[in-house]
C-alpha cells in the first residue's frame, strides 16, 4: 500500500505513431540573418551546407561584407578573393577580436581551406564585372558568394548556375534582362529599379523575397549605413 496520501489518478501520457506528427515543431532553417522581410519577419540564409552552394549577388560591396561578417559571427571561416584589399583591410581587421576568420587573398590566389562540417567556409568573390574562373570552388560546407557591381557579360551565366540570386536597384534594362533570366513577374521585375539602399531581392527557380538588411550598431560604426554605390 505504501505511505502518504493517494495522489490524482490520471490517464498516461501515450501518443500513437499516427498522432506524433501533431508534435512538429515549426524549425525555420539556421544560417546568417540577412534581414526582414516585408512583414518584418527575419530572413535567414543558410550558407553553411553539406553539398556545393552558389550565390550570386549583383548588388553593392556593403551587402557582401555584412554577408561575410555575419557569416563569421555563426563561426564560418571567411576567404575573401578581391582586387581591392584596401576596401576589406578594416573589415578583417576588426573580425573575430583578432582571430584570422575572416582572410583576404589576391585574385586567383585563394588556398584550398579544409572546409569540414566542423569548420565551414564561405568564399566571397569580389573581382569585378568579369570575374575569372576560381581556382576554389564550392564543395560540400564550402559555399561561394560572387559580387558584381552590375548585370556584366558573365552574369547570365553565372546566374543560371546559383542556386541562389540577390538583386538589388538596377537600371530599367538591367531589370528586363535579370526578369527573364530568372522568370520573375514583370511587376517584380520592374521593382528591381526602384529598390531602396539596403534592399535585395533574393531568388531561385521557384521562391522569391524581398529582405531589407538593416544594421546593427556595431556593422554601421565599422560600414557606415546601407548603400547600393562603392
Amino acid at each position: 500500500m505504501g505511505f502518504g496520501l493517494i495522489g490524482p489518478r490520471r490517464e498516461r501520457h501515450a501518443l500513437s505513431l499516427d498522432q506524433l506528427e501533431s508534435l512538429a515543431l515549426p524549425v525555420g532553417d539556421d544560417g546568417v540573418m540577412i534581414g526582414v522581410d516585408a512583414n518584418s519577419r527575419p530572413a535567414v540564409l543558410g550558407v553553411n551546407r553539406p553539398a556545393p552552394y552558389d550565390v550570386t549577388l549583383i548588388g553593392g560591396l556593403w551587402t557582401a561584407q555584412i554577408l561575410a561578417l555575419r557569416a563569421a559571427a555563426t563561426g564560418a571561416r571567411v576567404a575573401v578573393e578581391t582586387g581591392r584589399t584596401q576596401v576589406w583591410a578594416a573589415l578583417a581587421q576588426a573580425a573575430g577580436g583578432g582571430q584570422p576568420c575572416i582572410t583576404l587573398h589576391d585574385v586567383g590566389r585563394v588556398p584550398p581551406q579544409g572546409a569540414s562540417a566542423g569548420s565551414p567556409v564561405v568564399i566571397v568573390r569580389d573581382c569585378g564585372m568579369r570575374p575569372p574562373r576560381g581556382r576554389v570552388v564550392s564543395a560540400p560546407w564550402q559555399s561561394v558568394v560572387t559580387l558584381l557591381p552590375y548585370l556584366s557579360p558573365v552574369a547570365p551565366r553565372l546566374m543560371r548556375k546559383s542556386d541562389l540570386v540577390g538583386v538589388q536597384r538596377v537600371s530599367p534594362d538591367e531589370g528586363e534582362q535579370i526578369g527573364r533570366i530568372m522568370g520573375l513577374p514583370q511587376g517584380e521585375a520592374a521593382a528591381l529599379t526602384t529598390l531602396a539602399d539596403g534592399v535585395t531581392l533574393w531568388c531561385t527557380e521557384r521562391d522569391r523575397q524581398f529582405v531589407m538588411t538593416q544594421p546593427t550598431d556595431a556593422e554601421t560604426g565599422l560600414l557606415g549605413g546601407a548603400r547600393r554605390m562603392d
